[in-house]
């Protein structure tokens, strides 16, 4: 096996094995929040390129840094599947469908929602306090950018990848990812550049806290156990329980 195709298997394989089993086993079953994020993304989509619907999608789920901090809070959520206006629809799905698909099989939905929301609001918090700091600070911003409308499901996805990439040790992965990141904020230095850096770090720190939090479980560690993957690690326990049993 050449140094490409094991680094593709150590990057990716457990995570793909995990996705084709579920699919293969549920099918459409396997992703009902992703499948109904699409379709709210699709609606919401749908409402707002009309002339009665553009205000109340406005109202509902757009996010502006100038806006009152509760008020952006309630909209925050509903934000994450409000397509930007500056970007093809066809993006936003085809971002929601794959990465928070494959999120909700290794993760499940609540976990996949938890990590979306937390990456969309460290964006949403960042502005506010870039806006703030002004221009001339290094993380700062002007404060026309308190009025540019900050919706899409963009910070989400990256932060999903990101979990992800830590959660199944494709670290190669990540990397590229948090690069990609970051050459976009030093090519444009936009809004949306510093969101997504702002949405990596939350992540960071939920990778961290994660793993904080496993290590402290009574018995230590997961990786203290067997090593094995788990179906293979329970088939081995399931053997030598028979075997002691015939003895």
């Amino acid at each position: 096996m050449s140094i490409l195709a094991r680094l593709v298997r150590a990057e990716g394989g457990q995570l793909c094995t995990t996705v084709r089993r579920a699919l293969a086993g549920r099918s459409r079953r396997a992703i009902p929040m992703t499948l109904g994020a699409v379709c709210l993304t699709s609606v919401l989509q749908f409402v707002q390129n009309r002339p009665w619907g553009f205000g109340f999608v406005q109202a509902v789920g757009s996010v502006r840094a100038e806006e009152p901090l509760p008020r952006a809070l309630l909209r925050t959520p509903l934000s994450l599947f409000v397509p930007a206006l500056d970007l093809p629809v066809w993006g936003a799905l085809l971002q929601i469908l794959f990465v928070f698909g494959i999120a909700e099989i290794c993760l499940g939905w609540w976990r996949t929602l938890v990590i979306a929301y937390v990456a969309t609001l460290a964006g949403t918090l960042y502005a506010r306090v870039a806006v703030g700091l002004g221009p001339h600070h290094p993380l700062g911003l002007s404060a026309a950018d308190a009025q540019v409308v900050d919706t899409g499901p963009s910070a989400a996805v990256i932060g999903l990848a990101v979990f992800l990439c830590w959660r199944y040790r494709a670290l190669f992965t990540g990397g590229v990812v948090i690069a990609a990141m970051i050459g976009e904020l030093v090519l444009k230095g936009n809004l949306a550049g510093k969101e997504h850096i702002a949405a990596i770090a939350a992540v960071l720190t939920l990778c961290g806290l994660s793993a904080l939090r496993r290590h402290r479980r009574p018995g230590g560690p997961v990786s203290r156990g067997s090593g094995l993957p788990p179906i293979q690690s329970c088939t081995l326990r399931r053997g030598t329980a028979q075997r002691r049993s015939w003895r």
